[in-house]
């Protein structure tokens, strides 16, 4: 559904994207994450064809950004980070104002404004005036907005920006209902949690570069290595770490927050013998568990190495515009 190939944008010598493959299948829903100025709004804009690239290529539904984007724009539904809404208007007038733009026409322009609203659980609004409506109503009402022309893809571009906690969770439950409707999103985000439990792919991006994308136990298992186990005692817990010196399931100690660290030697996959050793020397063991990789602690992983944006590099012909 969207495939981008050596996508590349540069201002002067400042690379804002470095090179982009990225390839979502039907039904992906994708996090983009990354920090602000990461290159995440610049792909967007790109792949909704109102931004040109330097070079590179890019399809969204089998449709090239430089032959056919017309067609591109019928097939997404874009959704900026900062939008505009026409305060004066109630909410169902809104939506049918912008149904009218996409040439919906009569008593079906006003079947798609209501199943957009309630698509996005804002019926009990749809008489309200658009400035009544709190942050979160208004990025749902900007949702349904995009929803009006039942596109197959949705790029959304931080679209839980500045909502408070309750709002977050209801726009991610409103994303796992349009990925159950077997819509393609791409959603960018810098906030980690938003993501992590809603997606089932993901793209790390830092200065314009692609540091990882896959699946999301995948990135988790590239960053997860062997496992630690976390216990805990009752007293200080470095004479239990003493205990443990030695111990040939383990390869690596240490003590943190009041915790045992047992990285556990290559192939050492139980370790219950750790709790009888403790046990045994008289320690009381109050808990052990194994460390969790989220993915937040794989950002921080793959992005460590990152310490600065990458040196513009000589800039090649870019890619001419096919003639249409």
């Amino acid at each position: 559904m969207i495939e981008t190939i050596d996508l590349t944008k540069k201002y002067g010598d400042f690379s804002a994207l470095e090179s982009l493959d990225l390839k979502l299948e039907k039904g992906d829903l994708f996090g983009f994450i990354g920090p602000n100025g990461a290159g995440k709004t610049t792909t967007i804009r790109i792949l909704s064809t109102l931004l040109a690239p330097t070079w590179g290529e890019a399809y969204v539904c089998g449709h090239s950004i430089y032959t056919h984007p017309r067609e591109i724009r019928r097939a997404i539904g874009y959704m900026p980070d900062i939008f505009g809404v026409y305060d004066d208007m109630r909410v169902i007038e809104y939506l049918e104002f912008f149904a009218a733009a996409y040439r919906i026409e009569g008593a079906e322009r006003k079947r798609v404004a209501d199943r957009s609203l309630e698509l996005v659980d804002l019926t009990v609004k749809r008489d309200e005036l658009v400035t009544s409506l709190s942050r979160g109503m208004t990025q749902r009402l900007g949702l349904a907005r995009v929803l009006l022309h039942d596109p197959q893809v949705l790029l959304l571009d931080e679209p839980a920006s500045g909502l408070d906690p309750r709002a977050r969770i209801e726009m991610r439950n409103l994303l796992r209902r349009l990925q159950g409707l077997g819509k393609t999103i791409l959603v960018s985000s810098h906030i980690l949690p938003e993501l992590a439990d809603i997606c089932n792919r993901v793209g790390i991006i830092e200065y314009g570069r692609l540091l990882a994308c896959g699946d999301v136990q995948e990135l988790l298992a590239q960053v997860r290595g062997r496992p630690v186990i976390r216990l805990r005692v009752a007293g200080p817990p470095e004479p239990a770490a003493k205990t443990l010196e030695g111990c040939p399931e383990i390869s690596q100690l240490a003590v943190r927050d009041g915790e045992v660290l047992a990285t556990l030697a290559e192939g050492v996959a139980d370790p219950s013998a750790l709790a009888a050793r403790l046990i045994a020397a008289g320690h009381q063991l109050i808990s052990m568990r194994e460390s969790e990789v989220n993915l937040e602690t794989a950002f921080l992983e793959i992005t460590k190495g990152s310490l600065g944006r990458p040196k513009a590099v000589a800039n090649p012909a870019p890619n001419p515009a096919p003639s249409a």
